[in-house]
């Protein structure tokens, strides 16, 4: 074998096996964020989403104008209820679908077989025994996030529920409990170190993060958490004037705003000066919805 013909082999192994080392990393660090500017989105959880059904898919709501609004691009919806095969025909309509769960509390709301696991993960959690305070208003029971058994029990379900179903991202509901009262004693070091770990872990599945209400504490939790977080969802943030709280994503992240009660004539101009993506849903976030654009 000439000198030649060694180097070109040796030159090949060598990329061969550094080429197969970073293929898999560059991969495994790549996970969708939405884009800025305006981004029409629907939040549906009530159900699972009917593709045919035009409420649901917000394909005939209007605008503050009155003219039609456009189709949405973006459908946050939640993991449990909705099968594989839905976010997978949004996909080939060409949107994005974001998966919601909740990691700061548990309710009994899905059974065994919707899960696709032999214990729910509400008895899952209940079995390791944290449970914390009841979530007001809800049948619900805040988590200790502090436990190892909370942290592997929800990440299973983000893998489970999220990563394998095909979602681009995942929307974490409860995800600053210790500002309410969990019944633990948490403190924002302790939230910050939990979402950090979920964080890493959904980027590590090729999902991205929106984090959520972030601007409720009342303190640097939301600026801390934004190298991390790929977008917000933020609730009422003109109602309570908490917007503010979210300067630090402001014109770097994509944010969301759900209103309830204020008038979208009132809140969207707002939005639309801050470069939020609002909208006006009803509590039960049944699929009506009424987009600032």
């Amino acid at each position: 074998m000439s000198w030649t013909t060694r180097f070109v082999v040796a030159l090949v192994l060598v990329v061969a096996l550094f080429g197969l080392r970073a293929v898999p990393r560059a991969q495994a660090s790549a996970w969708w964020t939405p884009p800025l500017g305006s981004q029409p989105w629907q939040w549906e959880l009530s159900h699972p989403l009917k593709l045919s059904n035009a409420r649901d898919m917000g394909t005939h709501d209007k605008l503050p104008n009155g003219r039609r609004a456009p189709a949405p691009v973006i459908y946050d919806i939640d993991g449990i209820i909705n099968p594989r095969s839905t976010v997978t025909a949004l996909h080939a309509q060409g949107k994005r679908v974001v998966c919601y769960v909740e990691v700061g509390a548990a309710g009994n709301y899905y059974s065994a077989g919707q899960e696709g696991t032999a214990t729910t993960y509400y008895q899952q959690l209940h079995n390791a025994g944290v449970f914390g305070n009841k979530v007001p208003g809800y049948p619900e029971y805040y988590l200790d996030i502090r436990a190892p058994a909370t942290v592997s029990i929800i990440e299973s379900m983000i893998a489970a529920q999220c990563a394998a179903k095909g979602f681009d991202a995942v929307e974490t509901d409860i995800d600053e409990e210790y500002a309410d009262g969990s019944g633990f004693p948490l403190t924002q070091a302790v939230e910050e170190s939990y979402m950090t770990m979920l964080g890493d872990y959904m980027h590590g599945l090729g999902l991205g993060w929106w984090i959520k209400n972030p601007d409720d504490t009342g303190d640097r939790y939301a600026s801390d958490m934004f190298p991390l977080a790929d977008a917000v969802l933020t609730e009422q943030c003109n109602q309570f004037s908490t917007c503010g709280a979210l300067s630090a994503y402001l014109g770097h992240k994509a944010v969301f705003n759900a209103e309830y009660r204020s008038s979208p004539a009132s809140f969207c101009p707002k939005d639309d000066l801050r470069g939020l993506n609002g909208a006006k849903f009803n509590l039960g976030l049944t699929g009506v919805r009424k987009p600032c654009r």
